[in-house]
């Protein structure tokens, strides 16, 4: 509780306001329901402080150490220690557990800014999220408070356990399995490519549990919330990546795990919905990540463009130059908007799946894109790594792969889209 208590005086001291004021109430952040307010790009101020902090701490000390930690692939543990003590992490664990209960807006404030300074911390961060959400929507209060709780009161990690050496996209092809002997399930299985897998004091796990290969995927699976200090957990090595390389990502085998029937989320089989919903909430900001690795590309070209001469003068003075940083700016304004559409979607209570996907397959692409063109402006120092644009270049490309690749995002809005061109009549 001191910690928390630490945890509040912080943001009182930063923000001025009370930290309770914070949460993203649907009424009071999206204007919801009050007469005469309509369109608005205004952040409300509780939203710019929270900006502004994560902005402060992501240029003062996530930068600084970034190139370190991506050489080393160490854990960024102090950072992460420092972001939770900031309220920078667990944004969206609600008031009942301890929390701040912000929004989805609010959340993708914060990790555009902590993106900026290093996709690798920040997705180490942002895994939190990703493994908590099956618990805030599909939790009883019981698992919430004592799953979601214990995150309140200190710095721990939690892992979202789905993906297996064989099924990644293709989450149906699922091939872990949980067998009901009693009071308890009988987990077996392989993940992989699980981030934070090393480092989560528990997981939340997908797992078969009707053996019947013909069964929908809709039925046949289910969410369980797992200890990660369970005996029969077997962690692997870390992986090391192309890149946000100080993120960890393990895979894990479970053999003859046992976990309670009351660590099951809703019912069995309810999994693979819980699993797909979890996804709408958390993908806008994979998203806002992405923008913010952008956005830092945009910035340190604009910066080495207006320092660097070529035949007389600055190379943002060069037609070619300006023209691909404006392409650049382009990309990062919309990516920014698609995203914060995605997040007012879910803050109003609407099923953002449409949102959710156009959000996080375009603000992937526009990432690799923009640090791509960052690494031409710089010509042969961007090559180098002296020079922060290349380890921008090897972070963007898992924003075109993990929690959905570009192409699954391309199959989801389609789907969504034709759906919704025959619900209107239009076939």
């Amino acid at each position: 509780m001191a910690a928390l208590r630490a945890t509040r005086q912080i943001l009182q001291t930063v923000t001025g306001h009370g930290w309770r004021s914070h949460c993203s109430k649907a009424a009071q952040n999206l204007n919801i329901g009050k007469p005469g307010a309509g369109f608005s790009f205004e952040l409300t101020d509780e939203q710019k402080e929270f900006q502004a902090t994560a902005r402060k701490f992501a240029v003062e000390e996530i930068v600084p150490v970034a190139a370190q930690y991506d050489k080393t692939g160490e854990y960024p543990v102090p950072l992460i220690k420092r972001a939770w003590e900031l309220g920078l992490m667990n944004s969206h664990i609600p008031e009942s557990c301890g929390g701040l209960g912000l929004g989805s807006f609010e959340a993708c404030l914060i990790t555009e800014e902590l993106a900026y300074g290093c996709t690798g911390v920040q997705t180490a961060i942002e895994a939190n999220s990703l493994g908590q959400m099956p618990v805030i929507i599909a939790g009883n209060e019981h698992q919430q408070k004592k799953y979601l709780g214990r995150m309140t009161e200190e710095p721990i990690m939690c892992a979202y356990c789905v993906t297996e050496p064989g099924a990644g996209s293709d989450v149906a092809g699922i091939k872990t399995k949980a067998e009901k002997k009693g009071d308890e399930y009988v987990i077996n299985g392989q993940k992989m490519w699980i981030t934070n897998g090393g480092k989560a004091n528990w997981y939340f796990l997908l797992a078969r549990t009707d053996p019947d290969p013909k069964a929908p995927a809709s039925k046949a699976f289910t969410g369980f919330i797992v200890e990660a200090d369970s005996p029969g957990i077997q962690i692997g090595r870390k992986e090391m990546n192309m890149g946000q390389r100080c993120s960890d990502t393990r895979g894990i085998v479970f053999e003859d795990v046992r976990v309670p029937k009351e660590n099951v989320l809703i019912a069995e089989g309810a999994g693979f919905k819980i699993a797909m919903g979890a996804f709408d909430k958390t993908r806008p900001p994979v998203a806002a990540g992405a923008v913010g690795l952008a956005k830092r590309a945009l910035e340190e070209a604009t910066k080495y463009a207006l320092e660097r001469k070529t035949f007389g003068k600055a190379i943002v003075e060069h037609q070619a130059v300006s023209f691909l940083l404006a392409e650049m700016a382009m990309k990062v304004e919309l990516a920014r908007m698609a995203y914060q559409r995605a997040a007012w979607e879910v803050d109003a209570g609407r099923r953002n799946t449409y949102y959710a996907s156009i959000a996080k397959a375009f603000a992937g692409d526009i990432a690799n894109q923009v640090a791509t063109d960052a690494v031409q402006i710089f010509g042969g120092n961007g090559f180098n790594t002296e020079y922060p644009v290349e380890k921008l270049m090897r972070d963007a490309k898992i924003y075109q792969i993990y929690e959905g690749t570009a192409q699954i995002q391309r199959m989801i809005i389609a789907r969504e889209h034709v759906g919704k061109f025959k619900a209107q009549g239009n076939v």
